[in-house]
């Protein structure tokens, strides 16, 4: 598999953030947004929602935009569900420290 060597992580955290996602229709995956102040566009996230909720999941996760962080949830029941609101989710992230062009691994 061939990609862009990233070079060194700059930075790397965790944060701590209230959310409180809209419903999730039935049978669905559907992408919210959400601002977490300091996230940059291109960095990697791992998401930790801290309770679990039956037929909900966190299906990807990604930066969309600098302070921006978008979480895909997937409803897998029949009927509409609604993340429990206001709980603190755990958003892990890194930042890589530059791009080296022509670099493959």
């Amino acid at each position: 598999m061939a990609g862009i060597l990233m070079g060194n992580l700059l930075s790397t955290g965790v944060a701590s953030v209230s959310l409180s996602p809209a419903i999730v229709a039935a049978n669905t995956t559907a992408e919210q947004t959400f601002t977490v102040a300091g996230l940059k566009a291109g960095d990697f996230v791992s998401v930790n929602k801290p309770t679990a909720q039956a037929g909900l999941s966190i299906a990807g996760c990604r930066v969309s935009a600098d302070n921006t962080l978008a979480i895909t949830f997937g409803n897998h029941t029949a009927a509409g569900i609604t993340p429990t609101a206001s709980e603190t989710y755990k958003v892990a992230y890194a930042r890589s420290e530059s791009v080296q062009s022509g670099v493959v691994y």
